[in-house]
């Protein structure tokens, strides 16, 4: 992989998504026949701040900077992150050699007793600590209570089967990679409750002008997944957005057009727009839906 008969050191967090997004990772590579792989795992500030609500959190990069820190000082050649959880401007020195192929980009709702968004009770308690699902959650039903949650995926889903709230908003990938899909009451139309940019893409991030750049992208990079996630990014650099912004991308290929939904809160307003361009002109559909959303 690296030219010289070492092996390929990947660096992710210790959750066990991540673990699990790694292994798939692993798996992509060996199928294109690259084998000498070794897992570096690293704590970051999101992993060490499960308290701290998402909110109260500054800066960008919770769950990303230390796993950018071992790019840059050499303790590991490739970084597995969840897309969404890229900063909207990555470090100049580093780039994304490959996205994988997109999982199912939508969010899910998990609910007692399999009651759906749009029929859930006056006052029931919707759990999330983004502030993108807690806007589209209200606008599609104005009468639950959006109440703040954080931990792990596990963590989440054993608060809401404790009952400590009424219904839970997670992203379906996650839930699938982990092999426990089944438990999502209602995958919910990305076109209104948009997800968030890049959402269900695995992102391999390397030192600019690194060695294995080239063998990564060749092995990994899934074409259309970057053309949707550029589009999508893009909004999110032009509108100077992070993690906190109640901003939603979402893009796809319609009769052989490049769709961009998007909805952002503004003032307790959700805007919604829809733009189309040509396929191979993703950022400046990005751009047209940040100048639409601005506008």
């Amino acid at each position: 992989m690296r030219g010289d008969g070492s092996r390929l050191r990947l660096v992710t967090r210790g959750s066990r998504l991540a673990l699990a997004q790694t292994d798939l990772t692993v798996a992509v590579f060996k199928s294109a026949g690259l084998t000498n792989i070794d897992v570096v795992v690293v704590e970051t500030s999101g992993d060490r701040n499960w308290d701290t609500p998402a909110a109260s959190m500054e800066g960008q990069g919770w769950f990303t900077a230390e796993i950018e820190r071992a790019l840059l000082d050499g303790r590991a050649d490739c970084a597995v992150h969840s897309a969404k959880d890229l900063p909207g401007e990555l470090a100049p020195t580093l780039m994304v050699a490959a996205y994988l192929e997109r999982a199912d980009p939508r969010d899910a709702l998990v609910s007692a007793g399999g009651v759906r968004l749009a029929e859930l009770p006056v006052g029931s308690r919707v759990a999330t600590s983004s502030p993108r699902r807690a806007a589209m959650a209200r606008a599609a039903n104005p009468g639950v209570q959006v109440v703040p949650i954080r931990g792990n995926v596990d963590t989440r889903l054993r608060k809401f089967r404790e009952g400590a709230v009424n219904a839970l908003l997670i992203a379906c990938a996650g839930l699938d990679r982990l092999g426990i899909g089944d438990c999502i009451t209602e995958r919910l139309d990305p076109r209104f409750f948009v997800p968030a940019p890049a959402q269900g893409a695995i992102a391999l991030q390397v030192c600019e002008g690194s060695h294995v750049a080239v063998s990564i992208g060749e092995a990994a990079d899934h074409g259309m997944t970057r053309t949707a996630i550029v589009a999508e990014r893009t909004l999110l650099a032009v509108l100077g957005g992070g993690c906190l912004l109640p901003l939603g991308a979402f893009a796809r290929v319609e009769d052989g057009r490049l769709v961009l939904s998007a909805a952002l809160e503004v003032a307790g307003e959700l805007r919604h727009v829809e733009v189309a361009g040509e396929i191979d002109a993703p950022q400046a559909l990005g751009e047209l839906a940040a100048r639409n959303l601005n506008a």
